[in-house]
C-alpha cells in the first residue's frame, strides 16, 4: 500500500493496527498484573532481558539504548539502580572511550532467568488458549515484518 492508497485499502490498514494495537495492550496489562514486581519492575527485566540476549552478557550502553521499550535518560538512571544492587556492571567501551559496556552479573543473571520461567509461564498461558502453534508461528513473523525494517532482529 502506498501514501495516495484507496480509502478501503487505508481503512483496513488502520483495523489491522488498532486491533494489533489493543490486543498490545490489553495483553501487556494481563502479564503486567502477573509479573513479580517484588523482584524487579518490567523495565529493568527489558534492560536485563536485552543484557543477557548480547554476546557475552555484555552490550554497550548505545546498543541498549536502541534496543530496550524505554527512553535513554530512563535507561541511565535504571542502570544505576541495577548496579547499585549488583545486578550489573560498568565498564570503560575498549574500543571506544567515550562509550560504556553494561555486563549482568552472575547474581542479576539468576534473578533475571527466576522472573524470565515465570514470566514465558504468564506468556504461554495468555497465548497457548487463543492461539494454535501455526498461529503463532504465523503471529510472530508478521509481527517482525510490520516492524520497520531498521528494528528487526
Amino acid at each position: 500500500m502506498t501514501k495516495g492508497a484507496p480509502m478501503a485499502e487505508r481503512a483496513l490498514t488502520v483495523a489491522a493496527w488498532e486491533a494489533l494495537f489493543r490486543t498490545q495492550v490489553t495483553t501487556m496489562r494481563e502479564l503486567a498484573a502477573e509479573f513479580p514486581t517484588e523482584l524487579m519492575s518490567l523495565n529493568e527485566y527489558d534492560v536485563l532481558f536485552n543484557i543477557s540476549r548480547a554476546p557475552g552478557r555484555r552490550l554497550r550502553l548505545k546498543e541498549l539504548n536502541r534496543n530496550s521499550l524505554i527512553t535513554q535518560p530512563s535507561i541511565s538512571r535504571l542502570i544505576d539502580r541495577l548496579t547499585a544492587r549488583g545486578l550489573v556492571v560498568k565498564e570503560p567501551d575498549p574500543d571506544d572511550g567515550r562509550g560504556t559496556i553494561v555486563a549482568i552479573t552472575d547474581v542479576g543473571f539468576a534473578l533475571f532467568r527466576r522472573v524470565a520461567i515465570q514470566h514465558m509461564d504468564a506468556i504461554h498461558r495468555n497465548f497457548a488458549a487463543a492461539l494454535s502453534e501455526d498461529e503463532l508461528h504465523a503471529l510472530a513473523d508478521l509481527s517482525i515484518r510490520a516492524r520497520p525494517e531498521s528494528t528487526r532482529d
